[in-house]
């Protein structure tokens, strides 16, 4: 036993020494590969906690670059939105993904960009990534594609590149464009005999690609009002598409209509009410989007910063961002920032709670139609011939509809407000305005706004409408 003891001693003393080395306890971790990590060694700042509650995420799904009819290089643009606070990303170029191999002339890229486009991008990230070839008038200048560039801008946890396209079609020479967020590949456009059922098939099609690659696809209609395109009985008859911009930053979209057209907001209670009455179907969640095409500070163009969505997730990756607006869990905005906008479906009540900005006042309509409305729309008499002088033909109209559609249920200032239903809406939606006048306007007399959803609302047991015959 005597001769034991010394080996013994020895034993526990190489043990104790080896629990605390750091590098031997950091081997013992490893087992086949794998790091194990233990739980009183997570970070509590780290972006992707476990257990994560849901929170606001700030993102912009309607962009375009160089890779269409935008004037700066991808790169440069997704780093703009990244400097800014925003927290994911779509770059969603006409009828193209932003894949493969593809060269634009160096002059071609100057004319659109300005003389300093190329030079702030080799500034940004230097000649080692900018690529070109030729030389002189012949100077190419290669696109990069999302998958290669993502790296350089995406952050866990914090910003994030979502592959999306503008669905760019036509009907009867009227423009048609559908945003595609979160596909595989590029969707070409179908087109259809009318607007409702060209909308009908490029949806179609997005679902089989969804069906296919086992991916979350979001279709959101673009900017009904532009070339007046898309009327509400339109839409409202598309009853596949659950989501279009009520807001979008392009100065030629025609956000507030006119004298023989709505405003999109009006649109939007008209479809809504459509589909609750007529068609017992769900109606549309609204998106506020950039479509930004121009980054140099040309004025009337379509700058960013101008319309986002904050998004309400768990957690920042394509699938949860899609779910949550899907579902409705987020709001538009061109200013306004909401801390808190909550349903509460037991008691029926619609609350807000306003961020605080400078010495801004807020005013929240609340908006809806109540049950019993005259849906009955009437043909807009058309504008006199010399307004349409510049037309190729006549612009499409919605009908008119009563004022009890859409109108203002109440009112409230301050940064808080809330809505308790009656039991007479269809829906109810919240619209909050600032007294500051937007950053960058896109139309005169343009103030810092945010949308809610429609909420309240209920499609009737009777069979519904799931689309169009």
């Amino acid at each position: 036993m005597k001769r034991l003891f010394p080996i013994v001693l020895l034993l526990l003393l190489v043990h104790s020494t080896a629990a605390h080395d750091p590098s031997r306890k950091a081997a013992d971790k490893q087992r086949g590969g794998v790091v194990r990590v233990e739980p009183d060694e997570h970070d509590e700042h780290d972006p992707v906690a476990a257990n994560s509650p849901a929170r606001w995420w700030k993102g912009n799904l309607h962009t375009h670059t160089l890779w269409s009819d935008g004037d700066d290089f991808p790169e440069m643009v997704a780093e703009w939105y990244r400097t800014q606070g925003y927290h994911f990303l779509g770059l969603s170029d006409h009828n193209i993904l932003a894949q493969g191999q593809r060269w634009k002339a160096r002059d071609s890229i100057l004319k659109r960009g300005g003389p300093t486009v190329v030079e702030k991008y080799l500034a940004r990230y230097g000649s080692s990534w900018v690529e070109t070839r030729g030389s002189g008038d012949a100077t190419e200048v290669r696109l990069k594609p999302l998958d290669e560039f993502r790296a350089l801008v995406e952050e866990r946890g914090k910003f994030l590149m979502i592959p999306s396209e503008e669905i760019s079609d036509k009907v009867d020479g009227a423009p048609l464009h559908i945003n595609a967020t979160n596909i595989l590949e590029a969707v070409q456009p179908l087109g259809g005999a009318t607007v409702t059922e060209a909308i009908t098939n490029n949806l179609r099609n997005l679902h089989d690609q969804a069906e296919r690659s086992g991916r979350e696809i979001l279709a959101h209609l673009n900017h009904p009002n532009f070339g007046y395109a898309v009327t509400a009985e339109d839409l409202a008859h598309a009853v596949l598409e659950r989501h279009f911009e009520v807001y979008n930053g392009h100065p030629g979209v025609h956000q507030l209509g006119d004298d023989h057209h709505p405003s999109v907001d009006r649109i939007w209670d008209i479809c809504n009410t459509i589909r609750l009455v007529d068609l017992k179907a769900a109606p549309l969640f609204g998106m506020a989007t950039d479509d930004s095409h121009s980054y140099h500070g040309k004025p009337e163009a379509s700058h960013p910063g101008r319309g986002w969505v904050m998004v309400r997730s768990t957690h920042l990756t394509p699938e949860y961002i899609v779910r949550a607006i899907k579902a409705g869990d987020f709001y538009a905005s061109s200013g306004v920032v909401l801390t808190e906008a909550r349903y509460d479906a037991e008691h029926k009540s619609l609350e807000l709670e306003i961020e605080p900005h400078g010495d801004a006042v807020f005013t929240t309509q609340f908006i809806g139609t109540l049950r019993g409305v005259d849906v009955v729309g009437r043909p807009i008499a058309a504008p006199p011939p010399e307004a349409n002088s510049k037309e190729k033909k006549p612009t499409r109209r919605s009908h008119k509809y009563s004022d009890e559609i859409g109108k203002v249920l109440a009112t409230a200032t301050g940064p808080k407000a809330r809505y308790v239903f009656t039991g007479q809406e269809l829906y109810v939606r919240a619209v909050v305005t600032s007294s500051q006048a937007a950053d960058d306007p896109s139309f005169e007399g343009q103030r810092k706004q945010a949308w809610t959803q429609p909420v309240g609302w209920e499609i009737p047991k009777t069979k519904a409408v799931t689309e169009p015959k």
